[in-house]
């Protein structure tokens, strides 16, 4: 079957196989890459954690993912909905971590797709859907978006991909096996709160289908701020840090406001809005007093952290917890960084790179 186009419109190209199904429309090469990293992480984090979760990716990297869960009152304000069913739930929650980057993503949830969610996407700019399945109507929902384009997609939940993978880059192949180990709660041990083992356990999953180096903050299971790509590691805990301040600060009661606008504004321009508000007219001070609110907040990292300075910079944005591979010959700063901060650390022994 085509792509619409490669990475480049100006590339053709194809695909085969069977984990999923394209029930309307026609992707990119791009949006398959999409579709396939993100079906996989929502549901190896469902696995994890027993609950429905959605996530929402842009250019092969989740803007942001969350687990069913209770609306808070600025996503209830920004959306006109709080009363809403676990499918949509995990969906916004995972949309509002970062939308900003969410403008345009394509979504993924565990769980078949109801008229709630099928409704909720018909409101908002995404690209496309993959999915376990879909309630009746909600195909025909979907399908009506972006004058018909609107990618939906079906993933089969019983797939299971070969143990070796394989991949052509510049006319050589390359094989290795797939990572096997399952996310448990067995690589965090005892001790921790029962929602801080679920906060760095979604963010394991996450970083698994992140493009490393990544890191990631996770509070009351929602992604804060995801940072992906980087090469140095310590850039994308800045990175993700500053998602963090502009996801909170975006709670703060002169933010909160400027959701009381005149009706017809568009969604995306009220998020624009209250970003410029945060770095443009928040006062340095107002900024300080808000942001020693935030606590609780989890922090996973997809390889060993090399210097202390990552949990410096990580304790500025409400870190508690760390969770790490461990082995870098610089442990100990590490560790002796999270005691001053009153951090947890925790050392998984699992790398999660991925490319």
């Amino acid at each position: 079957m085509e792509f619409r186009y490669g990475i480049n419109p100006q590339q053709a190209a194809e695909y085969d196989g069977a984990a999923v199904r394209i029930l309307n429309g026609q992707p990119s090469y791009i949006n398959m890459l999409d579709a396939l990293n993100a079906w996989q992480l929502v549901r190896e984090a469902s696995r994890a954690l027993g609950r429905t979760v959605a996530a929402s990716f842009k250019h092969v990297s989740p803007a942001g993912a969350a687990l069913s869960g209770p609306i808070d009152p600025v996503t209830a304000d920004l959306y006109g909905m709080d009363d809403v069913g676990p499918v949509a739930s995990a969906y916004l929650r995972a949309r509002d971590a970062d939308p900003k980057s969410s403008f345009g993503d394509f979504a993924a949830v565990s769980a078949p797709v109801d008229a709630e969610l099928a409704a909720l996407l018909s409101t908002v700019v995404c690209d496309g859907i993959v999915a376990p399945g879909f309630e009746p109507g909600t195909v025909a929902t979907l399908s009506a978006k972006k004058g018909g384009r609107f990618l939906v997609v079906e993933a089969d939940p019983d797939f299971e991909p070969p143990q070796r993978e394989t991949r052509e880059v510049f006319g050589m192949r390359l094989t290795q096996d797939r990572d096997p180990l399952p996310l448990t709660r067995d690589l965090l041990g005892d001790g921790l709160p029962s929602t801080a083992v679920d906060d760095l356990l979604l963010g394991m999953a996450v970083l698994r289908y992140t493009q490393s180096n990544s890191v990631c903050y996770v509070k009351d299971g929602a992604t804060l701020g995801i940072g992906a790509g980087q090469q140095s590691r310590v850039d994308c805990t800045r990175l993700a840090g500053g998602k963090v301040d502009i996801w909170w600060l975006r709670r703060h009661p002169a933010v909160r406001v400027l959701l009381d606008v005149a009706p017809g504004t568009r969604r995306q321009d009220l998020v624009n809005e209250q970003i410029r508000y945060i770095e443009e007219d928040l006062t340095a001070v107002e900024r300080a007093e808000w942001m020693e609110r935030l606590t609780g907040v989890s922090f996973v990292s997809d390889g060993y952290l090399p210097f202390r300075d990552n949990v410096d910079h990580a304790a500025r944005h409400g870190v508690s917890y760390i969770a790490e591979p461990g082995g870098s010959i610089r442990s100990d700063d590490v560790a002796q960084a999270c005691r001053k901060h009153g951090i947890t650390l925790v050392r998984t022994g699992l790398r999660l790179f991925h490319h």
